[in-house]
C-alpha cells in the first residue's frame, strides 16, 4: 500500500518502538535486529519509522545523497559546487534476500572499462539508502558475504567497490535495521555484535490487545488514506519530537559516573571486544536527548544494556538470549556516587493504562474520525515507554536432570513399544569435519568443497547466463589477443568484445544439509548409551551451526519413525528436540532409512544445489516385522543408488560386538566412525575414510 501505516497507531511493543526511534535520534547507536516470530509486525514497525524521518537536504541530480552543506569530495558524481540543495523525504531501502553482491554494492561496466578506460558505475542499494534506511528482511537467510559488506559499510560510512584495478568509492551512512525468524537460523556471533541494539517480539496473549490489533488493521485496510488521517497530528508530534532530540544530542553530557557504570556492566556481562561499551554509551546518550535531559542517569544506562547487551551476551549457540536483570541491578547499585540530578523536565504524558499490548504483522485501527477510545496518545504510546522488559535468562540453559536408561524388560527389544524417559545429552566435545565427497555449488559455508563466489580461483569460463561475476583478466587478456589483427587493431592496446570475457571460477566451502537418523529403541536406552549418543548429535549439531549447513532429524523406534525436526536453519531447535527425545521400543531401521529418503527427496526440489549429508546414528540393529535386516539393507542401497553421501556413528559398545553397524554402512556405501572416532582429538581421519568409500563405491 501507498499510504505506510501510523507508527503511533502500532500496537504495544514498546521494546521495539523504543529502539527505533532512539536509532532515528543518534543513527550512530548501529542499527537494530528484531527478533521474533512470523506475524508479529516487525516488518510494519521499521516501514511506518522511515515516515517520520527528517525530510534530507541533497544535492541536486547527484546520485549518492550528497548533503549540498558538505558535499562528499570523493562522490562519483562530483566534485559538486556550491548551490541550494533540494528537500526530499528519506528513502527506505530493502534489501531482498536473494540480492547479488552488484545489487548490494553497485556495477561496473567491466567491458566498457576495459575497451574505453571509462568508469562506468552503476549505484547499488548501498548508495540509494545513504542517509536514509536499510531494511533487511530476514537478514539471518541472507548470505554471509553479503551480510559482511554491509555491516562493513554500515561501519564505515561508506562503500568501496574493486574490480581489477578500478575502484570507487561513495558514502553510505543509513540506519540498518534487520529483522529475523530464530526458527529460521541464527546469524554469526561475529555479526549479532555489528548490529547496535537488538530487541525479542512477541505476539501478545492478552485477549484485548490483540482485539485492538485485528480492529485497526481492518481500518486501515479498508481507506489507509482516511485511517492515517487519524493519526496525522500524532504522527507530526513524534516527528518534531524525533528532530529535537536530534538537535539536544550533541549537547548531552555523559560524565565519568555514568562511564564506569557503562564500563562495570559490559565487564561483568564478559562481553567480547569494546563495541558493547561504545554502543551502550551511545545509547545512553541517545536516551536521555529522547527525554529532553541534557545529563545521563544510571536508569538511561541500565535501559541501554538491556538494548544494546543481550545479544553480545551469549557464550554459546544454545544459550538462551537474553539479560540477568538482577545481576545488572547489583552492578549499577554497587556504586555509591550520587546520581545527577535530571536537568530538564520528564516527559509527561496523560494518564492511562500502560502500553496497548503486542501486535501482529500490521496491525490495524478502528474507524471514526479520531483515534479509537482508550487508545493511547503519542505521548502514551512512544513518550513514557516503559523500560524494555527482559526475561531473566542464566548463563547456559539447565540441562534435564539425568536419567537411567530403561531395562530390557521396560521397553527394550521384547516387543513392546514403553516409552523410557528422555536422557540428559552428554558433554559435547569438539568432532572431526564431515564432508560430502565432490565438488557442489551450494551456499557459501564451511563444510564441504565447492564452486563459490568467493574462495582461490582455480580456473576461468565464459560467463553464465550472459552476466559477469568476477573478471579473469588473464584469460580474457589471452582470449581477446588472437583476434586483434581481424579487429583492426595495429598498434598498442587490446580491443576486447563481449565474447573475450572470462569470469574467474573459484573454489571455497559450501554448506549442506546434514540430516540425522537417531536410532531411539530399547536397544540403545537397555544398554544406557543414549546420554553419550545425545552428547555425539549435540556435537554434531554445535559443529553444523558452526559450518552453516542445515539440519534435519529422523528418529527410528517402536513400529515407525518420525520426522523430529524437519529441515532448517535453526540449530537451536535440534537441540531442544534432542533433549526431549523418549527410548523404547523395537528398532524399525527401515523405516528410517525411507523416511530419510522421502525427507532428501522432497528437499532437493525445494534446493537441488544444497547436497545432503546422511549422519546414521545407531548400532545397526533392526528389530520388527519381516526380514527387517534385509529391507533395511535394501533401503540402505536405495540410498547410495541415489548417490546420497552418508556416514554411520556406531553406537555398539562392550567387549562383543556384532558389527551390525559396519554392515549398514558398506549399504550405504559410507564411513563407520565410532563415537570415540568421531572426536576431533582422536587419531582416525575421516576425511580419508570417505575418500576409501569413494573408492569402495567406485569399484
Amino acid at each position: 500500500m501507498s499510504t505506510p501505516y501510523p507508527f503511533t497507531a502500532i500496537v504495544g511493543m514498546s521494546d521495539l518502538r523504543l529502539a527505533l526511534l532512539l536509532n532515528a535520534v543518534s543513527p550512530a547507536v548501529g542499527g537494530v535486529l528484531v527478533r521474533g516470530e512470523k506475524g508479529t509486525a516487525k516488518s510494519t514497525a521499521v516501514r511506518a519509522l522511515s515516515a517520520l524521518m527528517p525530510r534530507v537536504e541533497v544535492v541536486p541530480g547527484c546520485r549518492f545523497s550528497c548533503d549540498p552543506a558538505a558535499p562528499d569530495p570523493a562522490c562519483p558524481d562530483g566534485p559538486h559546487a556550491a548551490a541550494a540543495g533540494e528537500a526530499r523525504p528519506a528513502r527506505m531501502v530493502e534489501l531482498p534476500v536473494g540480492a547479488s553482491e552488484d545489487r548490494l554494492v553497485g556495477a561496473l561496466d567491466i567491458e566498457r572499462a576495459l575497451a574505453e578506460g571509462v568508469k562506468a558505475f552503476e549505484p547499488g542499494l548501498l548508495a540509494d539508502a545513504h542517509r536514509g534506511v536499510l531494511y533487511v528482511d530476514e537478514v539471518n537467510l541472507l548470505h554471509d558475504h553479503l551480510i559482511d559488506l554491509l555491516l562493513d559499510a554500515a561501519a564505515m560510512g561508506a562503500s568501496y567497490v574493486e574490480r581489477e584495478g578500478v575502484s570507487v568509492r561513495h558514502a553510505s551512512r543509513f540506519l540498518l535495521v534487520g529483522t529475523m525468524n530464530p526458527e529460521e537460523g541464527e546469524l554469526r556471533p561475529q555479526l549479532l555484535d555489528r548490529f547496535g541494539l537488538t530487541v525479542e517480539v512477541a505476539a501478545s496473549r492478552d485477549t484485548e490487545e490483540r482485539v485492538e490489533v485485528v480492529r485497526r488493521r481492518l481500518a486501515y485496510e479498508e481507506d489507509p488514506a482516511a485511517f492515517a488521517a487519524k493519526w496525522a497530528a500524532e504522527e507530526d508530534a513524534l516527528r518534531e519530537r524525533i528532530a529535537a532530540a536530534r538537535a539536544l544530542l550533541p549537547s548531552v553530557r555523559l560524565g565519568d559516573g555514568a562511564l564506569r557504570r557503562i564500563a562495570a556492566v559490559c565487564a561483568g556481562f564478559e562481553v567480547d571486544g569494546m563495541r558493547a561499551d561504545i554502543v551502550t554509551a551511545r545509547t545512553a546518550t541517545a536516551l536521555a536527548a529522547w527525554a529532553g535531559r541534557t545529563e545521563v542517569t544510571t536508569a538511561d544506562v541500565r535501559q541501554a544494556a538491556l538494548l544494546a547487551l543481550p545479544h553480545r551476551r551469549r557464550r554459546a549457540p544454545f544459550d538462551a538470549p537474553g539479560l540477568d536483570e538482577e545481576k545488572l541491578d547489583e552492578i549499577l547499585n554497587s556504586f555509591e556516587d550520587e546520581e545527577p540530578e535530571p536537568d530538564g523536565p520528564e516527559p509527561e504524558g496523560p494518564d492511562g493504562g500502560g502500553d496497548d499490548g503486542g501486535g501482529d504483522g500490521g496491525d490495524g485501527g478502528p474507524g471514526g474520525g479520531q483515534p479509537p477510545q482508550g487508545a493511547h496518545t503519542p505521548d502514551e504510546c512512544t513518550t513514557d515507554m516503559p523500560e524494555p522488559r527482559r526475561e531473566q535468562a542464566p548463563e547456559t540453559a539447565p540441562a534435564p536432570p539425568q536419567q537411567e536408561a530403561a531395562a530390557p524388560g521396560a521397553g527394550g527389544e521384547g516387543g513392546t513399544a514403553a516409552e523410557a524417559p528422555a536422557v540428559a545429552a552428554g558433554e559435547p566435545f569438539r568432532t572431526r569435519r564431515l564432508t560430502v565427497p565432490g565438488l557442489g555449488e551450494g551456499a557459501d559455508g564451511r563444510r564441504s568443497r565447492a564452486l563459490t563466489a568467493h574462495g582461490r580461483t582455480t580456473g576461468a569460463r565464459r560467463p553464465r547466463g550472459g552476466s559477469l561475476s568476477k573478471l579473469h583478466l588473464a584469460a580474457t587478456v589471452q582470449a581477446a589477443a588472437p583476434h586483434q589483427r581481424a579487429r583492426g587493431r595495429s598498434g598498442p592496446g587490446l580491443v576486447v568484445r563481449r565474447d573475450d570475457l572470462r569470469e574467474a571460477v573459484r573454489e571455497g566451502r559450501e554448506g549442506n544439509l546434514v540430516l540425522f537418523v537417531v536410532d531411539a529403541s530399547g536397544s540403545m536406552a537397555a544398554r544406557k548409551r543414549m546420554s553419550a549418543v545425545k552428547g555425539a548429535v549435540l556435537s554434531l549439531l554445535l559443529d553444523a551451526y558452526q559450518r552453516r549447513d542445515k539440519i534435519g532429524m529422523i528418529t527410528f523406534r517402536g513400529a515407525d519413525a518420525d520426522v523430529a525436526l524437519p529441515p532448517t536453519s535453526s540449530v537451536e531447535a535440534g537441540a531442544a528436540r534432542l533433549g526431549t527425545l523418549p527410548t523404547g521400543g523395537r528398532t524399525p531401521l527401515a523405516a528410517g532409512l525411507l523416511r530419510a529418503r522421502e525427507v532428501l527427496r522432497v528437499e532437493r526440489l525445494r534446493d537441488p544445489a544444497r547436497r545432503p549429508l546422511l549422519v546414521v546414528v545407531t548400532d545397526g540393529r533392526a528389530t520388527g516385522g519381516a526380514e527387517p535386516r534385509l529391507r533395511a539393507e535394501r533401503a540402505a542401497r536405495l540410498l547410495a543408488a541415489e548417490g546420497t553421501a552418508s556416514v554411520v556413528v556406531d553406537c555398539e559398545s562392550g567387549p562383543v560386538r556384532l558389527g551390525l553397524a559396519g554392515e549398514l554402512g558398506r549399504s550405504l556405501g559410507g564411513p563407520v566412525v565410532t563415537l570415540d572416532e568421531l572426536r576431533a582429538d582422536t587419531v582416525s581421519a575421516l576425511v580419508r575414510t570417505v575418500r576409501d568409500s569413494d573408492a569402495r563405491r567406485a569399484a
